[in-house]
């Protein structure tokens, strides 16, 4: 499996659904850096169920443990493991349908890929559990893009088919940190959370799209032409379970343009270079232009329902049908607000160390 993302700051995902921990090992972060355990504990809990009655019954306390690289508060530029312990776990439903892969899972691919050997209970590797990692690694790069003044935030643009208004990065922080979906508007959401309990009383689920936007990223970042910035977010991004888009700035809409409405006007503000619009969503030519970088994340439906689906039963090898049941989301979309950010963070956090911007080792203020 490929595990680990990064060049310089590298994070290795470790862990299942359904054993004993998941977590992650970061390698290459700067030595003295001072680590706010209660900041990266914050953003674990921003992945965690919400409640509002919208989201799988699963509870889980996710309460951090740092195992090294860690002293007196500080990073030591040794490797840097963290992990979170499963504790409530219900493997019987998966023991149940192991037989049976569910449509929109990965359940057959990955039987194929490892030979019937992978952990199938609760997704296994595959499960969106895993993402409790790379929140972890991205509480901790997050904390190291705070010296450079770099903020890293996303919300809920849509789901289910509803769109919120759009909004700049100072009308978003707030509202939707403050709001049970993660989203700036608050009719939208309204409308946004009937939309899912009309689903989830259907025994069905919806989808939605994430922007996330990071603003003071310096100019000339990136490395061109196959480690691109954008190439490099964008595979971070699809390594969420549930993605199955990106786009960048105008993105799709952007090819539906003339080059006389997509293009950005060059301009200079308080001395320094700008764009007059952001078509470009921050990156031109895989390097970043020190605008805003915003990207946008499409989330499937859930795959688990309770409708009745037709798939194989792969120890008969003949066709079946199959019913989900367990705890599961009808929307994972807001859960996935926190690891979004997060994997866009580990990609700026790596490229800003290549480039030289954040330093190996940091000052007993770092």
């Amino acid at each position: 499996m490929g595990d680990t993302l990064g060049k310089i700051f590298k994070v290795t995902s470790f862990g299942e659904s359904h054993g004993r921990c998941v977590g992650v090992v970061v390698e290459g972060c700067p030595a003295g850096l001072r680590v706010q355990e209660q900041d990266i504990q914050k953003e674990l809990n921003r992945r965690k169920p919400r409640k509002n009655n919208l989201t799988t019954q699963r509870v889980e306390a996710d309460r951090l443990h740092i195992v090294s690289g860690v002293l007196n508060g500080c990073t030591t530029g040794a490797p840097i493991c963290m992990l979170i312990w499963n504790e409530d776990m219900d493997s019987a439903e998966y023991e149940r349908i192991r037989s049976t892969p569910r449509p929109g899972h990965a359940d057959l691919t990955a039987h194929i890929r490892y030979g019937g050997y992978n952990d199938y209970r609760g997704s296994g590797r595959f499960s969106g559990r895993i993402t409790a990692g790379f929140v972890m690694a991205g509480a901790l790069a997050k904390q190291l893009l705070s010296q450079l003044e770099i903020v890293v935030a996303a919300h809920v643009v849509e789901l289910a088919g509803i769109r919120a208004k759009q909004r700049n990065l100072t009308e978003i922080i707030e509202p939707a940190s403050r709001d049970s979906l993660g989203c700036a508007d608050p009719d939208a959401s309204a409308k946004m959370a009937a939309a899912i309990r009309r689903a989830a009383r259907d025994g069905d689920s919806v989808g939605g799209m994430i922007e996330c936007i990071s603003v003071n990223v310096p100019p000339g970042i990136g490395d061109p032409v196959f480690d691109t910035l954008e190439g490099d977010i964008a595979k971070a991004l699809f390594a969420i379970p549930g993605i199955k888009a990106v786009e960048f700035g105008s993105g799709f809409s952007g090819s539906r343009m003339k080059g006389s409405e997509n293009n950005d006007p060059f301009t200079v503000i308080n001395g320094k270079i700008a764009t007059e619009t952001n078509n470009a969503g921050g990156i031109l030519g895989g390097l970043s232009t020190g605008m805003p970088i915003v990207c946008r994340a499409a989330v499937k439906p859930t795959a688990s329902i309770a409708k009745p689906q037709r798939t194989v039963d792969i120890s008969k090898m003949k066709d079946t049908y199959l019913e989900v049941h367990g705890r599961h989301d009808p929307c994972i979309v807001p859960r996935a607000i926190p690891v979004v950010e997060s994997v866009v963070a580990i990609i700026l956090a790596d490229h800003l160390t290549r480039s030289g911007h954040i330093q190996r080792v940091l000052n007993e203020n770092g």
